[in-house]
């Protein structure tokens, strides 16, 4: 067996498929789904993206790596999207950016897609927010069809009280990752203000910024995510940093 580093670029085997959303407003939003390449998945994410307006987008890295390395490397799907008119290489979705609101329809599009996907089924699906993703999450994300929500550098800036309060009432997991660094909300502020979701687990990432550049940090949300949504995919230590080089497809 000859064996490869999992590099910052490094793409690993999976079945890929570019998908479509159509919301209830009647926009068209562009995505891709990767999938375990033989296996059914034992859990799926269903990601929201950083801030449009701020390049934000469905391959901003962690989620890029995310759908790159978690398919192979945990059995776990990873569906990524642009939100309304927002662009990337996969092309881009109808209508503007709206502030917020107009992307509820976007996040229950993505609800919807995941909920009812057949062959296969993506089964534990699990909201994972990133940065404005993470308003969306606690805005709109609150859905009987999810497990519960992961959120990466929650800023707080569009969720309200009212929010908060109606995840502490469904008592579904939430867990916040909190760079040290970061610029908008710092661990010690967010435990205080997610004390409004009693079940909140805030973890503050030491080193860590507001848009976890670097591998260390990537990896350690990767790991984060499998532990939360499918523990036994994840070895002691965290996820592999090589692997035979046949999983490689690129990198």
């Amino acid at each position: 067996m000859s064996l490869q580093e999992i590099r910052s670029n490094t793409v690993l085997v999976a079945r890929r498929q570019d998908i479509e959303l159509h919301t209830a407003d009647g926009l068209t939003l562009v995505g891709e789904l990767a999938l375990p390449l033989e296996r059914d998945p034992v859990a799926t994410l269903v990601t929201l993206h950083p801030l449009p307006t701020h390049g934000g987008f469905m391959d901003s890295h962690v989620y890029k790596k995310a759908a790159n390395r978690l398919p192979a490397l945990a059995d776990v799907a990873v569906l990524r999207f642009n939100t309304r008119g927002t662009s990337s290489p996969r092309g881009t979705s109808d209508g503007a950016f709206d502030s917020a609101d107009g992307e509820r329809f976007d996040v229950a599009a993505a609800l919807e897609f995941a909920e009812f996907h057949e062959s296969p089924a993506l089964t534990n699906r699990w909201l994972v927010g990133w940065s404005f993703g993470t308003d969306l999450t606690l805005m709109h994300g609150l859905d009987p069809s999810i497990e519960g929500a992961i959120l990466l550098s929650p800023p707080l800036r569009w969720s309200q009280p009212e929010h908060l309060a109606a995840w502490a009432e469904s008592h579904k997991p939430v867990t916040a990752l909190v760079p040290e660094l970061d610029d908008n909300l710092r661990p010690d502020e967010a435990r205080e203000r997610f004390a409004a979701i009693p079940q909140a687990d805030v973890i503050g990432v030491d080193g860590a910024k507001h848009l976890w550049v670097g591998e260390k940090y990537v990896r350690r949300v990767l790991d984060e995510i499998v532990r939360i949504v499918a523990p036994s995919k994840l070895p002691e230590g965290g996820l592999p940093t090589e692997v035979d080089a046949s999983l490689v497809v690129e990198g």
